[in-house]
């Protein structure tokens, strides 16, 4: 897990790096060159554009971070709904085929609701690893069925299964979707720059000045916990998975 994976480091971090910029731009103001009285109106028009520009690119990368989380719900959604006609159109099969098909249905969706609320990275390995075990084995299912009967009927079930498949594969890419690093490299850097203007450009050392860096800090910790798929606060929860498991329980 990256250091972006955790809102709680990227708060603390960009905090500490925007203060001690602030503080070494106030160190400058005082021991190397004070600003200057005819310097103060230039320096107020570049401080008030680079905090412009810093929230103009927040506001794209908080946009960026809402689309993909959109994205990754819409995916839920979109797996629970194939699943569960898949799971309908084994009526269409053989008893001894629709049966097997159920079963293994039902253990892969469980893999899916766990892929959803599982943190622990150690375990991901092991689920994806029994995913695609399962997906070989409902493929293999359906296929041997469709080679006994080439009928439309048949046709339709390995049409679903495939959208089944494909559902999947379409999550997980959204899932490794996420902010460019250097979009983020980006924001950190401006923002270092801000608190060094606000520092040189503050007309006497003041507490004041930290409050800016902490605004700015929350924003970042609210940005990396929308973008982070399973760390922090923030999260797409199987709601639509989990219902369909319970549909099928009732069956």
């Amino acid at each position: 897990m990256s250091t972006l994976d955790s809102p709680v480091i990227v708060l603390a971090a960009s905090l500490v790096m925007q203060w001690l910029a602030a503080y070494a731009g106030d160190l400058f103001r005082k021991k190397v060159r004070p600003l200057r009285k005819e310097e103060r109106d230039d320096s107020d028009i570049t401080r008030a554009a680079a905090l412009t520009l810093l929230g103009l690119i927040i506001g794209f990368s908080f946009a960026m971070a809402i689309t993909r989380y959109d994205q990754r719900k819409n995916y839920e959604e979109a797996e629970a709904n194939a699943i569960g006609t898949e799971y309908l159109r084994t009526d269409l099969l053989p008893a001894d085929v629709a049966s097997t098909l159920r079963e293994r249905l039902r253990l892969y969706l469980d893999q899916r609701i766990s892929f959803y609320v599982t943190r622990d990275e150690s375990e991901i390995t092991q689920i994806n690893s029994d995913t695609q075990k399962l997906q070989a084995e409902l493929w293999s299912a359906v296929t041997r069925a469709a080679t006994m009967q080439q009928t439309p009927i048949v046709a339709l079930t390995v049409s679903g299964m495939n959208d089944v498949l494909n559902s999947q594969g379409y999550t997980q890419a959204a899932w490794w979707n996420r902010i460019p690093v250097a979009a983020w490299a980006l924001m950190g850097l401006i923002a270092i720059s801000c608190s060094l203007l606000l520092g040189y450009g503050e007309r006497r050392t003041s507490g004041l000045v930290m409050v800016l860096p902490l605004i700015i800090s929350i924003s970042f910790s609210l940005i990396a916990d929308i973008d982070s798929p399973r760390s922090g606060v923030i999260r797409v929860s199987p709601h639509n998975l989990i219902a369909l498991r319970q549909v099928m329980n009732t069956q």
